[in-house]
């Protein structure tokens, strides 16, 4: 720090306002695609058979320029009893997220981790919904822990990288 004249000005300080602190946001949220099956309506709408719900999820990070970033959230469900097949929801569920002054080791776990954890209770929204439109109760998936997935992932890799396994080192 610098002090002039009894003021003291901060050495980080950029001329014209120039904004240098990290920074991030959600610019929109989209739906990029969504298939609905109900293949065996209206007989699956009367069966007793309690589904088992089978939950998937993928994140996929693109970058459309330096500071704008594209998160896709794909969750795909299976309602599946001894009968068949009551019903499969897949959504791709896309975010764009502004991203300024925020260094790489930080960029990744908000873009896999956090970004993810924010999209998540619109894309669930979504899903609920075309379940109901199909003519069941609206399905509300439980929270998803993507920080931890995200962490998880990381550790995974590590060890693969310091334990390679038989016949790849």
């Amino acid at each position: 720090m610098a002090e002039e004249e009894g003021t003291i000005v901060s050495e980080n300080v950029k001329a014209n306002g120039e904004d240098t602190a990290p920074a991030v946001g959600m610019l929109n949220q989209y739906i990029k695609d969504l298939s609905v099956e109900n293949p065996q309506a209206p007989h699956s709408l009367q069966w007793d058979a309690q589904p088992q719900i089978d939950v998937q999820v993928n994140i996929q990070v693109a970058s459309i320029n330096e500071e704008v970033h594209e998160v896709g959230l794909k969750l795909s469900v299976k309602a599946e009893s001894d009968n068949g097949v009551h019903f499969s929801v897949e959504l791709e569920y896309g975010t764009l997220f502004g991203l300024r002054n925020v260094p790489d080791d930080q960029a990744h776990p908000f873009l896999f981790g956090e970004a993810p954890r924010l999209m998540f209770p619109f894309a669930r929204r979504v899903v609920a919904d075309a379940v109901r439109d199909a003519g069941y109760p609206p399905l509300v998936l439980e929270p998803i822990d993507f920080n931890a997935l995200y962490m998880q992932q990381i550790a995974q890799a590590q060890q693969m990288v310091e334990n390679p396994p038989a016949g790849e080192a």
